[in-house]
Parts: structure tokens; sequence; C-alpha cells
């Protein structure tokens, strides 16, 4: 999930930056800070939303940058358990598919990318035995979050699966929507019928 979050800090503008107007050396001094930044808190900065205060800097002796206390606002990425996310497919392995959601990428076993028995091929290729259905690289995919991992804070992993109702290829979905429609719209056969 995307949001917007407040934050206070003190931001360190060094000399060499001194020509430029207060705000815009304090926005490219957070984002050399913050972007990028990962935290299980925060989730994935992703950029600065708008600066909200900057008090008057104070330089420091011996250090000769000047410091702002700043109120900002970021754009951040957190994955939330049970989420739905939208993705494409980066790459496919034997063992699952990488998919990429903007920020950050999540893994999809293999066993959790259809409710079929699923083949690998050498051309990165998965399909369902059954039901025919065919997963390659770059294809748009909707999917569930199931796990959510933080232990390698530079390298947080996601664990997905596509294997619910409204989930997989964005194709699969719309199929499935109109195949259960026709269903709903036949005729039950019922004592009458047998007539």
């Amino acid at each position: 999930m995307f949001y917007k979050i407040e934050l206070s800090d003190h931001i360190r503008v060094p000399p060499k930056i001194f020509n430029l107007d207060p705000k815009d050396a304090v926005i490219q001094r957070i984002k050399k800070k913050y972007e990028g930044f990962i935290s299980k808190e925060l989730g994935i900065v992703i950029d600065v939303a708008d600066i909200k205060n900057i008090e008057e800097g104070t330089i420091i002796t011996g250090d000769g940058a000047a410091y702002y206390s700043t109120t900002f606002e970021l754009f951040t990425f957190k994955p939330e358990m049970q989420e739905v996310v939208l993705g494409n497919v980066r790459d496919i392995a034997d063992f699952g598919v990488f998919m990429n959601l903007g920020p950050m990428e999540g893994m999809i076993h293999i066993s959790q990318t259809m409710d079929d028995f699923v083949s690998f091929s050498k051309e990165k290729v998965l399909t369902g035995k059954e039901s025919k259905r065919v997963l390659r690289v770059s294809d748009k995919c909707k999917a569930r979050i199931i796990a959510v991992s933080f232990k390698d804070v530079m390298n947080p992993k996601l664990g997905l699966t596509m294997r619910q109702e409204s989930l997989g290829r964005l194709d699969w979905i719309t199929d499935d929507k109109e195949g259960k429609e026709v269903k709903k719209s036949e005729p039950k056969k019922g004592k009458e019928d047998k007539k």
C-alpha cells in the first residue's frame, strides 16, 4: 500500500550548496538521505511529497554545515498482509515467478501460480496441465501478499499467491467472470423440465 507519511528531522545542508534557496537545499538533502530508505516501520521511501516547515538553520562549530529542523512528508510503499497487488512478471524459474510491483518485487512459488498442475519450460513459460493457461514474462497479473519479511532490511521479501478467485493473469480473471455469468444465466433443470 502507498502512504504519505509526515516526519520531522534535522537536515544537514553542506556549505557547497549554500548558494541554493534553503528550501531547495533542504529538499535535495532529504531526497539524498531518504530516497530508497527501507525500514519495517516506513516500508520503502519513494520520494519527498512536501515540505511542511523549515525552521531557521543552525551552524555547528567544527562542522560548517547548516542544520535545519524540518517537518516534511514522504511517499512510501509498505506492503500489507492480504493486500491485493498488481504487477508484471519479471522472470520465471522452475521454482516460481518473480513479479515486479513497482518499488518492490515479490515471489510466487510455482504451487501458488494457478490451481492446476503446472509445468515449466526452458522458454520461461508456465503451463497448467488441465486449464492450458499459460504464464509468460511481462504478463500483467493480480496477486495477494501472503508473507512479508524485513529480516534483511536491505532486501525485504514478499511472498505472493495467485490461486484464489479474482487473482492471476488479468485475462484469466476476465474469463472466469464471464464463465460464471454464463453459468448463472443458464436455466436450472427442475422437476418441470423432466415432464
